[in-house]
């Protein structure tokens, strides 16, 4: 037996923007509408573009396999040939075996049906047999979490109870390639965890994952190889720490290109560990981050702002140089100024993003600003949720009798629980 799982080989995809007809009643309106715009009937090649081109990968059986990438990559077009949901332009693809897909959250369900009813509905498409998914059902339904409006129909879910019980089901397919897409995102932290240990339950029986998704951390955690796509190119495929790193690197700034007016631009910053410049650390590493700045004309009583951003630019974190004791300065002319932050990165796993800003500090006066700056991503061994590391440990555990526990109960009962004052 070939020890591989799945094959794709120079795999292309084009679509078509704008309107397809399908029938003469779509056309006609369409084109007295354009010859009455004066617009070109002809222009089906300037429509086209390629989704996916040239994507050859393999993935060995027993295998977790990652696919990153910014949105409109290609990475869920990929998925979605592998599950045969659509068929590529051209190219060659290989699947050893019963694959289960995880694509769209509501993919497969009847909205009037129960939940219950669903899950034979979906089973069957992923294909199971009756005989087969009713032997699991108990434990797809306990898998969910979500026993309580198992009989009730599914267009009264949330997106939360969708995922749960599309994966619940995907995830008992016992298939040799299982496919899931960005979906677990709507799930709460929980139910994640519980999906990626079970994920890495039947990977350790020999199914083969595929997994899409922009949570590097989970990422990291769970896939061994990864392929990093952008405009429906392969840019790398490898280890999935170097395959972040392609990730983070090619990010970029987005360092403003209209600085010419003003008084003093950013012209460095870097981020780095102790042995250089870098995209990756752990929580609790220690960073420096190098920024250099350069006047134009004379500017006084300047200082130098640094802060952090999450994946969705909420701001986490921030300080200025004027803050951390450097007194203000002063450039003339064509000066530079340069200095170094030094932070420990107490944060959760996760993408981060250090901006810079300069400024006038006397009048508040904001000059360049850099954000972001640089793009890092941050690993950690412990499983905690959040944005902050508190470096958390269970410090003390014991087990009371249950009089003892009966005595802390009542301890904790506010002052007055259980009196009732008179009128």
């Amino acid at each position: 037996m070939s020890d591989i799982a799945l094959l794709m080989e120079q795999i292309y995809k084009k679509f078509r923007k704008g309107e397809i007809y399908n029938s003469l009643r779509d056309l006609l309106p369409a084109l007295t509408g354009k010859l009455f715009r004066q617009q070109e009937l002809n222009q089906g090649d300037k429509r086209e573009f390629w989704a996916l081109q040239d994507i050859s990968f393999e993935v060995r059986r027993g295998e977790a396999f990652g696919i990153i990438g910014h949105n409109g990559a290609g990475k869920s077009t990929a998925l979605k040939i592998l599950s045969r949901i659509m068929k590529p332009s051209k190219g060659r693809m290989v699947i050893n075996g019963r694959v289960s897909a995880l694509i769209e959250v509501a993919a497969g369900f009847h909205q009037d049906l129960t939940g219950r009813e669903n899950i034979f509905l979906h089973g069957t498409i992923l294909g199971m047999t009756k005989r087969e998914i009713a032997s699991k059902l108990d434990q797809i339904i306990a898998f969910s979490g979500i026993e309580e409006f198992i009989d009730t129909p599914v267009k009264r879910y949330s997106s939360g109870m969708y995922a749960r019980l599309g994966f619940a089901v995907a995830a008992h397919v016992d298939p040799e390639v299982l496919v899931v897409d960005e979906v677990l995102s709507v799930g709460d932290y929980a139910f994640q965890r519980k999906c990626i240990e079970r994920m890495k339950e039947i990977v350790s029986r020999g199914t083969s994952v595929l997994f899409v998704s922009h949570n590097l951390k989970t990422v990291a955690e769970f896939c061994s190889r990864t392929m990093l796509l952008e405009r429906g190119r392969v840019v790398t495929i490898g280890p999935t720490q170097d395959a972040i790193s392609a990730y983070l690197n090619r990010a970029g700034s987005t360092h403003a290109a209209n600085t010419a007016s003003l008084p003093v631009v950013f012209t460095k910053v870097k981020v780095r560990n102790e042995h250089g410049e870098s995209a990756r650390f752990q929580s609790g590493e220690t960073a420096w981050i190098d920024v250099e700045v350069k006047a134009r004309k004379r500017s006084p009583k300047l200082s130098i702002a640094l802060y952090i951003t999450d994946d969705n630019f909420v701001e986490v974190f921030d300080t200025a140089s004027e803050r951390l004791g450097v007194n203000l300065f002063t450039l003339e002319e064509g000066e530079a100024f340069a200095c170094t932050f030094e932070l420990q990165l107490n944060m959760v796993a996760g993408i981060f993003h250090p901006s810079v800003l300069v400024y006038r500090s006397d009048i508040q006066e904001k000059y360049d600003r850099w954000a972001p700056a640089a793009t890092i991503y941050i690993g950690s061994e412990e499983d905690v949720g959040g944005k902050v590391h508190c470096f958390p440990k269970v410090a003390r555990q014991e087990f009371l009798p249950a009089s003892d526990a009966a005595t802390a109960d009542v301890a904790r009962e506010p002052a007055g629980a259980g009196k009732c004052d008179a009128d």
